[in-house]
């Protein structure tokens, strides 16, 4: 073996010749060689055998982060640049028409470029690097986008918990071009939104829902409208322009309800058909609930509640308190949209909490639809953790 390697313990090849992207410390018999965290190593089976290629770091639980199965790819600046154009490329589509200027361009492993997301939000570029691998080409990969994506800008919003776990601080700023105004307005199907870069959730804007936005337009003609967990009213926004004679907006952050508030004045709905409340979500659905209110349809997309599976009963009886809760505000065949976007809880898990809700709520109800991430949050077939986002259209019958 030449180089700095990784030998993995016997019987422990499998995931890694399957494509998976990670190898964990328990699977790892030595490091062979000097390496630095960040740099390049070679993982080879107990046996010697050469099997992938990708970046070590000693301080995380994934110790490697495989990057290419070919022996001869080298990792330098073309391969990131390569990989990039790919990904950019599986996007197109998207901004054709001009409905839509708002997109993620790179899913990490899912784009097989661990630890990188790159979010466009009009002329304006976001990066996360959550990885030391991915951080340590930062540079070129900054330069290919600028090259690739032409932006006026590119941003960085690496300022969350996850980098904790790879030994990294939380950073954000300008990387390349101009910053960023303080609120970009960016076009979602056709809908114009204001998007705060600098502070918002995840990098400004929860863009993995955009497709299951589109599918609450044909619920909402004349319908009353909880959107619980509201943050900027992107559900909101659809489910006025759906045509939607009242929307309550529940959220715990101020500066988050007064973007909503301004977002659905963007798109023409006036003060009139706006119910903004600023307050703890599950105190004002039980509030909601004690006080008779009834809607047409509850939209429940709470932020992420379970970070690992060690979080999952806690989360798991979160879920179902929320869920039990707007079943019992619906009205009878009114809709709930209920979304989980922890990836420790999976669809099948999901989907039994949200039964087990509507059991105790005494409410009878049906599937008719499940929700999952757009597009440009694909999934690779050999990385299904990729799958985070999951959800249901339940329609409540009695």
């Amino acid at each position: 073996m030449s180089g700095p390697s990784v030998v993995l313990k016997r019987g422990r090849a499998k995931p890694v010749l399957q494509r998976h992207p990670w190898v964990f410390s328990g699977a790892i018999e030595r490091i062979e060689g000097e390496p630095d965290d960040g740099d390049i190593v070679e993982v080879h089976d107990a046996g010697g055998n050469w099997l992938a290629r990708g970046t070590l770091n000693r301080h995380s639980q994934i110790v490697v982060r495989l990057l290419t199965w070919e022996r001869d790819e080298p990792v330098n600046a073309d391969f990131w640049r390569r990989r990039l154009a790919r990904a950019l490329a599986a996007r197109e589509g998207l901004a054709r028409g001009g409905a839509s200027n708002a997109y993620r361009l790179v899913h990490a492993e899912s784009d097989f470029l661990p630890g990188l997301i790159v979010d466009r939000y009009g002329e304006h570029v976001v990066v996360q690097f959550l990885t030391l691998g991915a951080e340590r080409w930062q540079e070129p990969i900054v330069a290919a986008l600028a090259d690739l994506a032409a932006p006026r800008g590119i941003f960085e919003r690496s300022d969350v918990d996850v980098r904790a776990k790879e030994g990294l601080d939380a950073r954000a700023g300008l990387l390349w071009g101009e910053p960023p105004p303080a609120l970009v307005e960016i076009r979602e199907g056709g809908h114009p939104f204001l998007v705060d870069l600098y502070h918002g959730h995840k990098t400004g804007f929860y863009l993995d829902q955009r497709e299951n936005r589109a599918r609450l337009l044909p619920f909402c003609a004349g319908a009353e409208v909880l959107d619980a967990f509201a943050y900027s009213g992107a559900f909101a926004v659809y489910a006025a322009a759906g045509g939607a004679a009242r929307v309550t907006l529940v959220e715990s952050s101020a500066a988050a309800l007064a973007l909503a508030q301004r977002n659905l004045a963007l798109t023409g709905c006036g003060p009139e058909r706006i119910e903004p409340i600023e307050a703890d979500v599950f105190a004002t659905l039980r509030r909601l609930a004690v006080q008779g209110r009834r809607f047409d349809v509850v939209v429940l997309d709470p932020p992420k509640l379970a970070a690992s599976t060690a979080d999952v009963p806690r989360a798991a009886r979160a879920y179902k308190d929320a869920n039990r809760l707007a079943f019992t505000l619906l009205r009878p065949g009114g809709v709930l949209f209920t979304c989980s976007c922890s990836g420790a809880i999976s669809a099948d898990l999901f989907q039994k909490i949200v039964f087990a809700a509507a059991l105790e709520s005494g409410r009878a109800a049906q599937i008719t639809g499940c929700l999952a991430q757009g597009a440009d949050h694909p999934v690779a077939l050999t990385f299904p953790e990729g799958a985070y986002l999951k959800g249901l259209i339940c329609r409540v019958l009695d």
